[in-house]
C-alpha cells in the first residue's frame, strides 16, 4: 500500500462517517481485511504512536506515517522468515537491527518473552509487528524525556508512572 492514491481510497472507505479521521475499531477492521489481526489494545497503541495531534484518532497523514512504519516492519520480517511464515529469536534480533532497534541481550530476551504469544519461539508477523509497535512507542516516550539526546534519562516517580501507563499494551 505504498501509493498515496490507493491509501487515500482505502482510508476513505474506512472513514465511514467521513470525519477525516478513523478510530481504533475502524483501523482494527481495516487491518483485518489485510490479514493482520490484532487485539484492540495493539491497534490503540498504533494510533497513540502516530497520533501527532493527540486527538485519539488517526488522520490521513498520521495513517500514512503508520503505513510507512508497517511496511518497514513487514519488509524486515519478509527478508528473514525464509518461507516458514515465522521468525525465530535470532531472526527477530536481526530484523530489529534492520529497523533500527539495537537492544542488549536482557532487554531483547525480555521483549521476546513478552511478545511470543504461544511461547514456542516462533514469531508470526502479527507478533513481530506488535513487538515493534511496543519498541517504537517505548522509543518515542524515552526520547521525550531524553531532551539532551544522551541515551539516558532520570525519572521521578510521577514520570515513571506516566511512562508505564503510556507503554502498556
Amino acid at each position: 500500500m505504498e501509493n498515496k492514491t490507493i491509501l487515500r481510497e482505502w482510508f476513505a472507505r474506512v472513514d465511514s462517517e467521513k470525519t477525516g479521521s478513523i478510530t481504533a475499531p475502524q483501523l482494527k477492521s481495516a487491518l483485518a481485511v489485510g490479514n493482520l489481526e490484532f487485539p484492540l489494545s495493539i491497534v490503540q497503541q498504533m494510533i497513540r504512536m502516530y497520533d501527532f495531534d493527540r486527538n485519539g484518532t488517526m488522520s490521513f497523514e498520521e495513517f500514512i506515517a503508520l503505513n510507512k512504519f508497517l511496511l518497514k516492519v513487514q519488509q524486515a520480517f519478509a527478508d528473514l522468515e525464509r518461507g516458514r511464515g515465522y521468525l525465530v529469536p535470532d531472526d527477530v534480533y536481526e530484523a530489529l537491527g534492520k529497523i533500527g532497534f539495537m537492544l542488549d541481550s536482557p532487554a531483547f530476551y525480555t521483549v521476546c518473552e513478552s511478545f511470543d504469544q504461544k511461547k514456542n519461539g516462533m514469531f508470526r508477523l502479527a507478533d513481530f509487528i506488535s513487538l515493534c509497535i511496543f519498541l517504537q512507542s517505548a522509543r518515542n516516550l524515552f526520547n521525550s524525556f531524553d531532551t539532551a539526546k544522551q541515551g539516558r534519562v532520570t525519572l521521578d516517580l510521577n514520570q515513571f508512572v506516566y511512562c508505564t501507563a503510556n507503554c502498556r499494551i
